[in-house]
């Protein structure tokens, strides 16, 4: 054994000493990083924890404190109300009526239009009884104002007729609502080598009746009559100062006579050559 002596005795004390600080510098070198891995700081949870329970409290006082929005009131129950039962309605009958104007109602209106309705129609009916052109469309619409029964016109083949014009002469009222018009009439009728030759003045009387409806129609086929021809008017020409009849013929032609004017003017007849190549008699107004 070794004998203790005071100088091994500091050596021992110097060897304590030296392990002990080998010891603290073995201790300064440990990983705390490694510890912390191994297991997390209870330090750290509980400060976490304390911290979400203050939010908490926070966030719920917060909250406890808002004004509270109003409620709205529930809607309140719709009570439908008990309806009667619906009867099915039958509809009304409707029965269509003619419409049928008395002759009093007729005569109600002016007089003068019933003469100017059976004047028209007896025009109307002229032109289409004198013309023909050979088209059913004209004989279909003939036969729809001819009274039922009466034959429309035959004409020759090649033949056609054309109503130049066609005026009413005068309406009288010969029954209740039934009127003669007499129609003089105008038309041109083709030859043979295809031109057309002016025929005769014609004159006819047209039977027109006022019907219940208010139309007019032909009562029957039209009766033809002389035509009317009235006097001549007699105009007092005299013969007109020189002067007058060289103005005259010098811008229109061969003076046939004329009248004295109140005013000192003349009224000159003078037969003048139209552009077509016709001399017709005209009146001039001189100066």
């Amino acid at each position: 054994m070794t004998s203790t002596t005071p100088l091994n005795l500091s050596s021992l004390l110097h060897m304590f000493v030296g392990m002990d600080q080998e010891r603290q510098e073995v201790y300064e070198r440990i990983p705390w990083e490694t510890l912390e891995r191994k297991g997390r700081d209870p330090n750290r949870m509980v400060i976490a924890v304390a911290g979400a329970v203050a939010l908490g409290a926070l966030a719920f006082s917060f909250v406890r404190n808002q004004p509270a929005s109003p409620v709205a009131p529930a809607p309140a129950p719709v009570v439908e109300a008990a309806s009667a039962p619906t009867l099915p309605v039958a509809p009304a009958a409707t029965v269509a009526t003619p419409l049928v104007v008395a002759e009093a109602d007729l005569y109600a209106v002016d007089e003068e239009r019933l003469l100017d309705l059976a004047r028209a129609h007896a025009e109307w009916f002229a032109v289409e009884y004198f013309a023909v052109d050979g088209s059913e469309q004209s004989r279909a619409s003939l036969a729809s104002l001819l009274p039922e029964g009466v034959p429309v016109p035959e004409a020759p083949p090649g033949i056609q007729v054309f109503v130049d014009w066609a005026r009413a002469w005068s309406v009288s009222e010969v029954a209740a609502l039934v009127y003669q018009v007499e129609v003089i009439v105008k038309s041109l009728v083709s030859g043979p080598d295809g031109g057309f030759t002016r025929q005769p003045t014609r004159a006819v009387t047209i039977e027109v009746m006022i019907g219940a409806d208010g139309s007019p129609r032909v009562t029957r086929p039209p009766t033809m009559v002389e035509e009317p021809r009235p006097a001549p008017h007699s105009l007092p020409l005299t013969g007109v100062p020189d002067q007058v009849r060289e103005s005259v013929e010098a811008t229109h032609g061969p003076v046939v006579g004329g009248e004295q004017l109140a005013g000192g003017g003349y009224l000159v007849v003078a037969m003048v050559t139209d552009s077509d190549g016709v001399t017709r008699p005209r009146t001039v107004l001189f100066p």
